[in-house]
């Protein structure tokens, strides 16, 4: 009884192993090369301002070009393009008499240990407007430049935090109000 146990299940072991010589496998075909995904994609949708790189993922997923341009009236006409650095973006505009480089909307979003629930600055005060603070006040005369300049908003999340820096030449502080809500 145990001998032919040993040489049914040799038999079948043997037929198991034959079987895809005998029977040959179904031919697939390849798929058809696709659009590349991810960075790649991004980086083909990108338009640099100057020597500039593009903008992160990671980085504009927080704050989208689109959402800058329905908050701040600006457009693909006006829109100069796009520069990058490790977790920043800035988004430049064409404004009449101004430096491009001056007209700008950055986001800035690292990732952090600790993240603070409000910007903690010495030099201006900041107001919450729903989720995300906003600059309010400069508490120097030094900062009142940089606050007639920009607006500032400061949004904390989880290991995260978004700041984002938009030019009054380019979106009013009512318009950056309006911005804010875009934040992620």
């Amino acid at each position: 009884m145990k001998t032919l146990r040993v040489l049914l299940l040799s038999s079948l072991c043997a037929g198991a192993l034959a079987l895809p010589v005998l029977v040959p496998a179904p031919r697939t075909q390849a798929a058809p090369p696709s659009a590349p995904a991810g960075p790649a994609a991004a980086a083909a949708d990108c338009k640099t301002y100057g020597a500039g790189k593009c903008c992160s993922p990671d980085v504009t997923m927080h704050l989208s070009k689109g959402a800058v341009f329905a908050a701040c009236g600006q457009s693909e006409a006006s829109y100069l393009g796009e520069s990058a650095d490790k977790d920043t973006c800035q988004y430049h505009f064409k404004v009449a008499g101004q430096n491009a480089d001056e007209t700008f909307v950055q986001i800035y979003s690292p990732a952090a240990k600790e993240v603070l629930d409000k910007p903690t600055d010495p030099f201006m005060s900041f107001k919450k407007v729903g989720k995300v603070w906003v600059t309010d006040k400069a508490k120097s005369p030094k900062a009142a430049a940089q606050v007639a300049a920009s607006t500032g908003l400061y949004l904390p999340g989880r290991g995260y935090f978004v700041s984002v820096a938009a030019s009054t030449k380019v979106c009013t502080r009512q318009q950056a109000v309006a911005l804010s809500k875009e934040l992620k």
